[in-house]
């Protein structure tokens, strides 16, 4: 087993934390307790609470743990073409947060009782729908009211959320969902942009 220069083994806590989440998926939070987590990592008890002070802190650890969410507009913006470029970013989210359905779901979960969590979920979510402000300017289509746009990538982002949230539950929504909304709020923010005649 490879040591550290501290002389720690730099895989523990790796282990630990997906044991954590594995056994919070499966169990919850309140009813996995951290002598389970250290036999399912492999490590002594002790090892747990040298790393995460608390058990909270597991679930705190476990948030960074989600992919990065962060979309460059350049790699989405077809410029002058809003749905697109909304669907391509998309599309992109979609493979990023695809990655991670069992450990959202259960941040999703657990953030109704823990604080932290909701204020990081919270914290990605404002990131969200900044990058969908970013790719509607981005696109090009002039005119627009900033209140316009916020409250576009606002909408855009919660579906974006919830969508994901729900996707290990969701086999009963119709594929084509959020291609209609993703058109709904292009055409209606291109309708907002034109000029009136």
């Amino acid at each position: 087993m490879a040591r550290g220069s501290t002389g720690e083994d730099p895989s523990a806590k790796e282990r630990i934390l997906t044991a954590a989440e594995e056994l919070f998926a499966e169990f919850g939070f309140d009813a996995t307790p951290t002598s389970r987590i250290a036999e399912r990592a492999g490590v002594p008890k002790g090892l747990v609470h040298y790393y995460f002070k608390r058990k909270a802190d597991l679930l705190s650890a476990l948030v960074e743990r989600l992919p990065d969410e962060q979309v460059e507009p350049s790699r989405v913006v077809v410029p002058g073409d809003l749905a697109e470029s909304l669907r391509r970013l998309v599309s992109e989210l979609d493979q990023r947060l695809g990655a991670s359905q069992v450990l959202s779901h259960l941040l999703w979960r657990e953030a109704d009782t823990h604080h932290a969590v909701r204020d990081a979920l919270q914290d990605r979510f404002k990131l969200l729908v900044r990058q969908v402000e970013a790719v509607i300017l981005a696109a090009g289509v002039g005119g627009l009211a900033m209140t316009d746009v916020e409250s576009a990538a606002g909408l855009l982002a919660l579906a974006v959320s919830y969508r994901h949230s729900v996707a290990r539950h969701a086999e009963g929504d119709p594929p084509d969902l959020m291609e209609r909304e993703l058109n709904f709020i292009a055409r209606a923010l291109t309708f907002r942009a034109a000029p009136a005649t």
